[in-house]
């Protein structure tokens, strides 16, 4: 039957803080046509990363507990984000961490909290922020889930998951069981808060792995000879959850209620995405070795799986794949959201093309993706514009998930350079990953990756975590390409205004992009959303769709600023970005 077919019947209390931390007085504006800043192009790229992790005084490493037991969880972390959770306009870190399995103590870890010093240093404010708290934490989910103007957040973990409100005052308090999330127990990877059905609150969605425990642990073996990592198909798998916030700070579950619930999942990676454009949230799963899942949403508080009609389900020859992270953008510029899946070695990535009728074409066989991404397992992903062009680039995050690997297989290795994919337009990409400096392109264990502008200076950083080893924050040394940056400020519709599309005119055309969480893996981006103009100083038109219905349109605006929008008051203030490094 064909498949197009049967696709036919498919604010509050916090704002005062925000607004003084957003307006910010910066030292100058940015920089005028001659004003000395020159192009540093090598070999066609002008984009230098610079790996500032321990001069900004980030001293982090991630620990996952390891004892030679080589039990499944410490194969996954960890995760990391880039938040503003004092509501100064400067964005902060946060880094996931794992623990010591019972009876084989080393040392105590903790998830970091990284306050931003404003002058591209950080400060450690783990414990003064009340978050020094041992946990064996793998993913993280930044969103404002009680709409008082502070993000929250929620720490997936082995065991019980954690849900830390934001008292907005620089510390935060352990909610999960006041809120009804306690009593929720497993193996949870990566999280997502959106409001799938328009209330003006922001629900979770939280995706499960496996049920495992180091009792049912099951030995494999690489070699035969000593233990190895096993896979998922060793275990049984999970449903993923979705928690319905009621308003009042409590949270209902809803999974079954809602069409979701399947023990047979076995998910790492998620991303929302409005894939009909329908104005409705949509969910995308990504799971290890099952088929991925894509629900639709019925608009009635119910979801529909149509991944295998979608054609996102399995691989191009009809496999189910290893999906690890997934992110969802209109990297084409075609005015529809499309989708990138990280897969294990030997399977490539998948890049699903949305073709407009409900159905995705994978793309990345015929492309230089696939052949790049062949012998590396990706982790982290998301499109962000590294060079400000206005074509979305892809970062993949690379990293094995044992360190014996080698020796069975001598074309794969445990640590992978990551890729960086430069949109070339039409279609094609190109790994830059060599060319951008910085360490960049070493080989890693690297699962989480996020990106955010720390310095706000107007291009995109990158923050990426390792298994078991340090963070790394890459400074976006960008001399060339202009940009501009929109903060989105729910009234009607969640204060983050996470589900707003931001549509953008020059005359090249239009672009958009949408405020999210989650994506990538165990990761939360920044919540401002930034286009890149290339050589262009202004934008001719914008117009933000809200998760409300609202709509709002502004006539032209200049580049190297930030504006903040108000739902249904509009503009209500702008900066000029800092100085670029030069």
């Amino acid at each position: 039957m064909d498949r197009r077919k049967l696709l036919e019947g498919l604010a509050g209390a916090g704002i005062a803080a925000g607004l003084a931390g957003w307006f910010y007085e910066r030292r100058k504006p940015w920089p005028a046509s001659g004003s000395g800043y020159t192009s540093r192009i090598a070999d066609g790229f002008p984009v230098r990363f610079t790996e500032v992790a321990a001069q900004a005084g980030i001293k982090f490493r991630h620990h996952n507990g390891a004892f030679g037991k080589k039990y499944l969880p410490e194969t996954l972390g960890s995760g990391c984000a880039f938040l503003d959770y004092d509501n100064d306009g400067w964005l902060d870190v946060l880094l996931v961490n794992g623990m010591d399995w019972p009876g084989h103590t080393t040392e105590r870890s903790t998830m970091k909290l990284y306050r931003n010093n404003r002058d591209g240093t950080f400060a450690d404010v783990t414990a003064a922020a009340g978050l020094d708290v041992e946990m064996y934490g793998i993913g993280v989910a930044v969103g404002d889930y009680d709409n008082d103007g502070f993000p929250d957040l929620y720490i997936t973990c082995y065991g019980p998951n954690h849900l830390f409100h934001n008292n907005g005052d620089g510390t935060f308090t352990d909610v999960t069981r006041r809120a009804g999330l306690g009593g929720y127990s497993g193996l949870s990877t990566s999280a997502s808060w959106f409001d799938y059905n328009h209330d003006g609150y922001l629900d979770l969605f939280v995706a499960n792995y496996v049920k495992w425990s180091p009792e049912t642990d099951i030995y494999c073996s690489l070699d035969g000879k000593s233990k190895s990592y096993c896979t998922p198909e060793a275990y049984p798998g999970a449903t993923c959850w979705l928690f319905r916030n009621r308003g009042d700070g409590t949270f209902e579950d809803v999974t079954g209620q809602a069409g979701l619930y399947d023990p047979t999942s076995k998910s790492l990676g998620l991303t929302v995405v409005d894939y009909d454009l329908d104005g409705w949230p949509d969910i995308f799963v990504a799971n290890d070795t099952q088929p991925n899942k894509l629900y639709h949403n019925n608009r009635d508080g119910t979801f529909s799986e149509t991944a295998v009609m979608a054609g996102v389900a399995f691989s191009e020859d009809g496999v189910a794949r290893a999906g690890m992270g997934a992110d969802a953008a209109d990297y084409d510029n075609s005015g529809l959201p499309s989708l990138v899946v990280t897969n294990f070695s030997e399977q490539m990535i998948g890049l699903y093309r949305n073709d407009g009728h409900g159905f995705f074409v994978d793309e990345a066989p015929a492309s230089a993706l696939g052949k790049s991404t062949r012998l590396t397992l990706g982790f982290g992903c998301f499109f962000f514009d590294a060079d400000l062009d206005g074509r979305l680039d892809l970062l993949v995050a690379n990293g094995h998930i044992d360190e014996a690997i080698s020796r069975v297989e001598s074309s794969i290795h445990y640590a992978e350079p990551p890729h960086l994919f430069h949109n070339e337009g039409g279609g094609r990409f190109r790994d830059v990953a060599s060319l951008v400096g910085g360490s960049f392109d070493a080989p890693k264990v690297a699962r989480g990756c996020a990106y955010g502008d720390f310095d706000n200076d107007g291009d995109l950083d990158v923050l990426l975590t390792t298994n078991n080893g340090p963070a790394y924050l890459y400074r976006n040394d960008l001399a060339v390409n202009h940009s501009i940056r929109f903060r989105t400020l729910g009234r009607e519709s969640n204060r983050d205004g996470i589900g707003t599309k931001v549509r953008i005119w020059t005359p090249d055309g239009m672009r958009w992009l949408e405020v999210k969480s989650g994506s990538s893996y165990l990761s939360d981006s920044e919540r401002v959303v930034t286009f890149g103009l290339g050589s262009r100083r202004a934008v001719d038109r914008v117009v933000l769709e809200w998760p409300s219905g609202r709509r709002q349109e502004f006539g032209r605006l200049e580049a190297g600023r930030a504006y903040l929008v108000e739902e249904g008051t509009g503009i209500v203030g702008n900066v000029a970005f800092a100085p670029r490094y030069s």
